[in-house]
């Protein structure tokens, strides 16, 4: 077991076509491994600009099969190449089904698994229901190289069950890429700041440091505000970006010291799924 694991964010504007974006995370990537990163998360479907905003059929080109998804083909090259464990957001074409979903791939390039989106928003500038069903893995967790990782997308981000469930399925870190920033309907209303904190209280809840990688930049009047960040198990940012800059968020974690204060607080000793079972239906 290694002793320590260090983790990164990648903040960047994804607004060029796919070969341009995976060029950028590309580099980007190779900077974070060269400074010490064993586990790199892009952002969310890197592949090109956030089509979500709006329904237009065509967007259902943008789709590959999981395992000869161009983003895929190019991660899984660099994740053999330097050695590091790359989570790889894509818009899935699984037969006629369509997903928001993640690829696990292990330092060395090997192909862990596949995980769906399991909540879908819809909303203005954010219309995801029309394309992707709602993700059928349940959620995941995988061993890696270095550690044991749980990975949600985006909007289960905000949801408390998911991070709960990845920790009791044993992850030691949570990572969320993601594609949040203005609210079309609200040009007055900034999530930033609450993002922030909810994904920053799941750390504490399940004392767990938690990634979050975000894009930035204007794609049709849509902007993106980065915030991209690591928290360390007790929610205190390790490092937190700019809303407009590209760039790295990256920390280090003592495997062993954060399991020894998960065990302490008991907040796992102290559950009453006795009590919340009648609840999880409705």
């Amino acid at each position: 077991m290694n002793e320590t694991v260090s983790v990164a964010a990648l903040q960047l504007d994804l607004s060029g076509s796919m070969e341009h974006n995976i060029e950028q995370v590309e580099a980007l990537l190779r900077q974070a491994a060269s400074e010490g990163a064993q586990i790199i998360l892009p952002p969310e479907l890197f592949q090109g600009p956030y089509f979500c905003k709006t329904q237009e059929e065509a967007c259902f080109d943008l789709a590959y099969p999981a395992e000869r998804h161009p983003c895929v083909e190019a991660m899984r090259a660099l994740a053999e190449e330097l050695g590091v464990v790359i989570p790889v957001s894509i818009f899935e074409r699984d037969g006629p089904h369509y997903y928001n979903s993640v690829v696990m791939l292990d330092a060395g390039g090997k192909t862990l698994g596949v995980y769906r989106k399991s909540h879908i928003p819809d909303g203005p500038g954010y219309q995801e229901k029309f394309y992707f069903r709602p993700g059928d893995t349940g959620f995941k967790v995988w061993d890696t190289r270095f550690g044991r990782i749980g990975v949600g997308i985006c909007w289960d981000q905000w949801f408390p069950e998911a991070a709960r469930i990845m920790t009791l399925m044993g992850a030691e870190v949570l990572l969320y890429p993601t594609a949040i920033g203005a609210e079309p309907q609200h040009p007055e209303l900034d999530t930033a700041a609450r993002w922030q904190r909810a994904m920053q209280g799941h750390a504490v809840s399940n004392v767990i440091p938690v990634v979050a990688a975000n894009r930035i930049g204007d794609e049709d009047g849509q902007v993106f505000y980065g915030s991209s960040f690591v928290c360390d198990h007790t929610g205190a940012m390790a490092e937190v970006l700019d809303r407009e800059s590209a760039g790295i968020a990256m920390a280090r974690f003592d495997r062993a010291a954060v399991e020894r204060d998960r065990a302490a607080w008991g907040f796992f000793r102290d559950r009453r799924t006795d009590l919340y079972a009648p609840y999880f239906r409705s």
